[in-house]
């Protein structure tokens, strides 16, 4: 067994390799096979609806129904029938993917029984509808396949007298057998979009949909697959001759020629056996051991705590727990999902070495989607989500306008291309997806109520590569691929007390998000926003601020500049921002804090107000540097294949 997983990682490593290469690592179909079946499944239950209500259900009338909706609806019919045919070889051929995958990669067993077991009635479920769906036309294939079908099932001891003999003549099939078919392939399909359900159920945040640049192609392909080789009938069904040439469905059909090369008896025994292998599988081979510990994640920012079941990834934990954690292709190809591990030993598991290089194994970072812990972990994850009712997602976005306010700022507006509207709490970010796959952090400077547009305010660094193209190259209609929401840095509605706002240079995007969401939530509770600023030219948006202030009694702008240039007249703040506050609330026992900046900055003012009575629990920041670090202890990472 464990060779022959070795085997199937070996192949299916390569085969995702040079598909990354192709379609990249996001819409590689390797990583998408149980959504690309679910994807097949609708096309055959659409195309399905349309050939159902032109069939007719009787001897006569089934051939001559099929013909006509084949070649008297214009192009539609043809390809109606052929999108149904060929969607449902799909649906055998990615679920037959599917389910290799997870065996080759050892995602079968433990926990995970019950979904494999309920893959294998699925997979019963849709030979059955199909092999009674081959029935239906009345052709010369459906004729074989009714009287091999009967013949089949005549060895069980299920009738008093053999099925087989209903067909053995011209005229001694009724229209009820076709009401009886009918009845069958729609009753089998909608029980298997019932099990289907329950399948996916057990999986956190299980992908149901391929993305969308995916689907479309698949769709189009199968198009052009039905307009290149459409599907004929092979000819009425006439039951006083014996049929001897077909052409057979080799997805669907691969067994039937050993009815007759074998014996029903020998063909049963293959499939029961078959079945009753698969279903145990699970449990081969048995071993004596006691069963797994469960361990305890803890994920910073938010210091979420997980128990991790024994043989489950600390990313199958973290969704199943509602936390969201950052992922896209599930399977160790794309590296979304990477993270620190600050403390414990894992097992990495098996991943494309693209996604996870030997530097960052070293620095001790792993893929979450393949890592299995091996003892209580502590973990730190950049681009973890705030909350589980907002999923994270990806999607492209088009540059509306560019506006520069500053030298050294821009603002970016990006009209999202998704027609789902882009849900987040304010004071979140979203990350830019360059071409190499790297991410660049930007908060939302829009609220939450005003997604149609994204606003970003964008800061020129020196040397840095995607922002000197924004201010350099970057024009309206660009496109660029983004993915959000992130971050646990969201203003919380759940008291009363005064939030001070502290802002350093673009850190008033957040800021902004948030004040503009406290005045259309209706808060009442007092606001304070501390800007710091090194001179006046770096007060890119002051004026709405201050008018902020004079609409609002319960907000409050205190701008502070750092290094006020001489005879600038400057009247107001000077100093550090932290230090402005503090003059303010020497006692910040009763406030809560939102600091948005430098690292260098959010450090001060969190050090110092703790000093003067703030909670940590009350002070809230993007900086990630407030995720504790475990001194003295080390990560220890193990690697293996199997």
């Amino acid at each position: 067994m464990k060779y022959l997983r070795l085997s199937g990682q070996w192949l299916f490593l390569r085969l995702e390799k040079i598909f990354n290469a192709i379609f990249g690592d996001r819409l590689n179909p390797l990583y998408h096979l149980g959504a690309i079946a679910y994807f097949m499944t609708w096309v055959a239950v659409v195309t399905g609806v349309y050939l159902y209500a032109f069939f007719d259900t009787g001897v006569k009338e089934a051939y001559a129904s099929v013909e006509h909706i084949t070649h008297n609806h214009w192009y539609i019919g043809l390809v109606m029938r052929g999108l149904h045919r060929y969607a449902s070889d799909g649906m055998v051929l990615a679920m037959g993917l599917h389910m290799l995958r997870h065996f080759a990669f050892d995602h079968y067993r433990g926990f995970r029984w019950f979904s494999w077991a309920t893959g294998i009635v699925v997979l019963w479920l849709v030979y059955a509808s199909g092999i009674v769906g081959f029935m239906l036309p009345w052709d010369r294939l459906a004729q074989f396949v009714t009287i091999a079908t009967s013949e089949w099932l005549d060895w069980l001891p299920l009738f008093s007298e053999p099925m087989a003999r209903n067909f053995l003549r011209e005229g001694s099939v009724s229209d009820r057998l076709f009401s009886l078919l009918t009845f069958m392939h729609i009753g089998i399909s909608l029980i298997l979009l019932l099990v289907l359900w329950i399948h996916t159920q057990r999986v956190a945040k299980a992908a149901t949909n391929p993305p969308r640049y995916l689907a479309v192609p698949l769709l189009a392909a199968l198009i052009v697959l039905t307009l290149l080789w459409p599907v004929w009938s092979q000819g009425p069904a006439n039951l006083d001759t014996v049929v001897t040439s077909l052409k057979l469905d080799w997805f669907y059909l691969l067994m039937y020629p050993l009815i007759y090369a074998w014996s029903p008896k020998h063909l049963w025994w293959l499939v029961i056996g078959g079945t009753v292998l698969l279903a145990l599988l699970p449990w081969l081979p048995p071993q004596r051991r006691r069963a797994g510990k469960e361990f305890r994640l803890t994920i910073r920012p938010g210091d979420a705590t997980v128990a991790a079941r024994p043989g489950e990834t600390i990313l199958e934990a973290g969704l199943r727990a509602g936390i969201a954690l950052p992922f896209e292709c599930r399977s160790g190809g794309c590296g979304v999902c990477k993270c620190a591990v600050l403390q414990g030993t894992v097992d990495q598991g098996v991943h494309q070495e693209r996604a996870l290089t030997e530097d960052e194994r070293r620095a001790g970072k792993v893929l979450m989607c393949c890592a299995t812990p091996l003892s209580d972990l502590d973990l730190e994850c950049e681009n973890i989500g705030a909350v589980s009712d907002i999923p994270i997602r990806t999607f492209m976005a088009r540059v509306q306008s560019l506006e520069r306010f500053t030298d050294d700022v821009m603002r970016v507006l990006l009209k999202p291309l998704d027609p789902e509207p882009i849900r987040f709490h304010a004071g979140q970010y979203i990350n830019i997806v360059l071409e190499d796959r790297e991410r660049r952090a930007f908060s939302f400077a829009t609220a939450p109520h005003e997604a149609e547009m994204i606003e970003l305010h964008v800061k020129l660094v020196p040397g840095g590569a995607f922002t000197t193209y924004v201010f350099n190259a970057m024009k309206v209609g660009d496109t660029l691929r983004c993915e959000g929401p992130l971050g646990s840095f969201y203003l919380r509605e759940d008291s009363d007390r005064p939030i001070i706002f502290v802002a350093g240079s673009t850190g008033f995007a957040p800021v902004k998000s948030m004040v503009e969401y406290a005045f259309h939530a209706g808060l009442k509770r007092p606001m304070y926003l501390y800007w710091g600023v090194k001179t006046t030219a770096d007060f890119y948006m002051k004026e709405l601020p201050e008018r902020w202030a004079r609409e609002h009694d319960n907000f409050k702008f205190i701008p502070v500049l750092s290094e006020p240039a001489p005879g600038a007249g400057w009247t107001g703040r000077v100093g550090t921002v932290h230090e402005a506050i503090l003059q303010d609330f020497p006692d910040m026992a009763g406030c809560e804090v939102y600091a948005c900046g430098s690292v260098g900055m959010v450090e001060s003012a969190h050090s110092a107000f703790l000093q003067k009575g703030m909670a940590e629990d009350r002070c809230f920041s993007d900086a990630f540097n407030f995720a504790p670090h475990i001194k003295g202890q080390g990560a220890e990472i193990v690697k293996t294949t199997a």
